[in-house]
């Protein structure tokens, strides 16, 4: 079991905390259908009462230690965060061929990603310290592409926050369907998105109705949130690059966010 602790030196959001609140972090398994998956809930233990629950959607690496720390750092502004389990068996990859194969077993499945998508919900939901009625999602690179894709599907979120993710998708927003208020936070830089799929993408949210928030951040390649992005961008000579900048101005523009969208 991980359980980081978090000395609080103001309050978090939606309640008041103590001098020596702590985020508790624990390992859970969780199933769709026959399928055992392993996931990661965060929550402070020093909050009382029921908060938003928030799921976080890993990259294509599979649900590492990275979407555990963006989890963590969730619970840390008050909400209970699950770091969900996309692949199954809590299987993750160490190189773009066995990533591509894992993300494309669900990408290329709607179905299969909504399912397994639900099934981290309601395991969210069932938390005693979550508010079922105050779900959010937030995902990373391919994550982010399965968030955006939940949206189009319909799923019952408040909001949703894609970070460098994918903007093409086997799901197809339907105009009014969309019910989540939407974030993508974009690199300006990124080769893996071209300005005509943004263009396009734009286009379908607003024939869809949406409520879209796009924001570039200049300079920032793909996976620009993720430190290990650079190692891993020459490692395997992909165009993947960290970027602090773009890193703690697109978390603060979630913080934001997800302000606005619970308070409402």
């Amino acid at each position: 079991m991980h359980i980081p602790i978090i000395i609080a030196s103001a309050l978090f959001l939606f309640a008041t905390t103590t001098a020596n609140a702590k985020v508790v972090g624990e390992e859970i398994t969780y199933k769709d259908g026959g399928t055992n998956l392993k996931g990661y809930i965060a929550y402070d233990d020093a909050i009382k009462g029921k908060r938003p629950g928030i799921l976080v959607v890993h990259e294509w690496w599979g649900n590492n230690d990275y979407s555990r720390r963006r989890a963590d750092m969730l619970a840390s502004l008050g909400y209970t965060a699950l770091a969900l389990d996309m692949y199954g068996e809590g299987k993750t990859a160490d190189n773009p061929t066995d990533a591509s194969k894992l993300s494309g077993m669900i990408s290329s499945d709607i179905p299969l990603m909504k399912s397994r998508f639900d099934a981290a919900l309601k395991t969210l939901n069932s938390h005693p310290t979550v508010d079922p009625k105050n779900n959010g999602a937030i995902g990373y690179c391919f994550g982010g592409g399965v968030v955006l894709s939940m949206a189009r599907e319909g799923v019952d979120l408040k909001g949703a926050v894609s970070f460098h993710g994918n903007l093409v998708s086997k799901a197809i927003a339907h105009k009014g369907g969309i019910k989540p208020r939407l974030l993508v936070a974009n690199g300006a830089a990124d080769k893996f998105v071209p300005a005509d799929q943004i263009a396009n993408f734009k286009s379908e949210m607003k024939h869809a109705g949406a409520d879209l928030t796009f924001i570039d951040y200049p300079g920032a390649l793909h996976a620009f949130t993720n430190p290990a992005a650079t190692a891993n961008g020459k490692k395997f000579n992909i165009p993947i690059a960290y970027n602090e900048a773009a890193d703690k101005k697109s978390w603060e523009d979630m913080k934001k966010f997800f302000a606005e969208v619970f308070r409402k």
